[in-house]
C-alpha cells in the first residue's frame, strides 16, 4: 500500500478545519454542501406566513425596541429615532417644521422643541403673541393635553404595540426572498406582493426579531434594534415643564 505523503494529509486537515469553521461560524456553505440553516433559530425553513407570525409574535412579547428611520404619512415624512417600552418611549422626530423630542410614561405626553419649531407650528405672520407662546415653550418640556389633537397626531409615535402592529403587515401574496445580513446578523428576509407589498428582513439568530422594514408604497424604511434593552423612562422635573393648559398653540 502506497503511503499518504504527510504533507497532503496535513493539508487535508486544515481545509477540513476550515470549513467547519465557515460552516458553524458563519452559517455558509460551500466546504461540503452543508446545512445553510445550520446554527440558525430555523425560521428559514418555514413558509413566509410562518415567518411572519413568528416574528410579530417576537416582536410583541419583547419588553423594548428601538425604531430609526423614516415613516410616510398622510404626505408627510417623519424621520423616527424611538426607544419604545409597554408603558411609553421616547426619542426624537424630525417634521418639516424641524426637530422635536417626544417622551410619553403612561397616559402622559411630553414634547420638546426650540422656538424655532414652535412658531413654524403657528403658522407664517401668527403675530407677536404667538412668539411670545413660541419663546415660553422654547425648550421645555411641554404636557400635551389628551384632548388636544397633538396628542392623537404624536401619541402613536410613542406606542410600541400600536406602531409594530401597524408597520410590521405586508401587504399582497408572501414569498420569502434569499438569506441576507444586517449589521453582522444573518436574515431571511419576506416579501409582500414580489416586493411592492414591503419587505421585511427577519433575524435567523437567536429569537426570530424583525430587523429592517421596508415599507409598501415608498412610505418608508426602518430599522429595529435594541430588542429586550431596557432604559430609564420618567416624567421630566417640573422646573423643566410647562403646562400649557387645554390645547397648545395652533397644534
Amino acid at each position: 500500500m502506497t503511503a499518504i505523503p504527510r504533507r497532503r494529509t496535513r493539508r487535508a486537515a486544515l481545509v477540513s478545519a476550515m470549513c467547519a469553521l465557515v460552516v458553524t461560524g458563519a452559517g455558509l456553505t460551500g466546504c461540503s454542501g452543508g446545512d445553510p440553516d445550520a446554527g440558525t433559530n430555523g425560521v428559514g425553513k418555514l413558509p413566509p406566513d410562518k415567518i411572519q407570525s413568528r416574528t410579530r409574535t417576537a416582536a410583541k412579547s419583547a419588553s423594548t425596541v428601538r425604531l430609526s428611520g423614516t415613516v410616510v404619512s398622510s404626505g408627510a415624512t417623519f424621520t423616527l429615532d424611538m426607544q419604545l417600552k409597554g408603558d411609553g418611549g421616547t426619542g426624537s422626530v424630525t417634521s418639516k417644521n424641524g426637530t422635536f423630542r417626544l417622551l410619553r410614561v403612561g397616559e402622559h405626553l411630553f414634547l420638546k422643541a426650540d422656538a424655532a419649531f414652535w412658531n413654524r407650528e403657528s403658522g407664517a405672520g401668527a403675530g407677536a403673541g404667538s412668539s411670545a407662546a413660541a419663546n415660553k415653550l422654547d425648550g421645555k418640556y411641554v404636557k400635551v393635553p389628551s384632548g388636544d389633537p397633538a396628542y392623537q397626531r404624536f401619541s402613536g409615535f410613542t406606542d410600541k404595540d400600536v406602531l409594530l402592529d401597524g408597520l410590521l403587515t405586508l401587504h399582497g401574496t408572501l414569498a420569502t426572498d434569499g438569506r441576507h445580513e444586517q449589521n453582522g446578523v444573518r436574515t431571511v428576509r419576506i416579501t409582500g406582493g414580489k416586493g411592492s407589498g414591503g419587505t421585511l428582513d427577519v433575524s435567523l439568530e437567536g429569537t426570530p426579531y424583525p430587523l429592517l422594514l421596508v415599507r409598501a408604497g415608498n412610505a418608508g424604511t426602518l430599522r429595529l434594534s435594541d430588542w429586550g434593552k431596557d432604559f430609564a423612562l420618567q416624567e421630566p422635573s417640573k422646573q423643566e415643564t410647562v403646562d400649557y393648559g387645554k390645547q397648545l398653540p395652533s397644534t
